[in-house]
């Protein structure tokens, strides 16, 4: 995970009062090609459904579609961390901390 040198970004959170992400070009090209896999897993599934194909093959295809998408999470929440998290408590905002802990138990969930 690289891409999230301290010190190699702008400042991640703000710009001009809009919160924004600031992922390298590399990282970004990343989570994209994960996110295309997983649209065309979704529309697969859609159309084994429209086949009428066996429900278990169905279910380990969306179990596919899950892990995918929690492995993107992770590469955003790890950046996140390693990166506006940091900075935000540096910088002596710890509001952050409440922002983050409310984000993970969203995932987990």
């Amino acid at each position: 995970m690289d891409e999230f040198v301290a010190g190699a970004h702008q400042d991640c959170c703000t710009n001009e009062g809009e919160r924004k992400s600031h992922h390298s070009d590399k990282m970004k090209s990343n989570l994209i090609s994960r996110l295309n896999r997983i649209e065309g897993q979704i529309r697969g599934v859609k159309g084994l459904i429209e086949k009428d194909t066996y429900c278990d093959d169905v279910l380990n295809q969306i179990a596919a579609i899950q892990s995918a998408l929690n492995s993107v999470g992770k590469l955003l929440l790890e950046g996140h961390m390693k990166s506006c998290v940091i900075e935000r408590i540096q910088a002596g905002d710890q509001e952050v901390i409440e922002e983050l802990l409310v984000t993970v138990n969203k995932l987990m969930k």
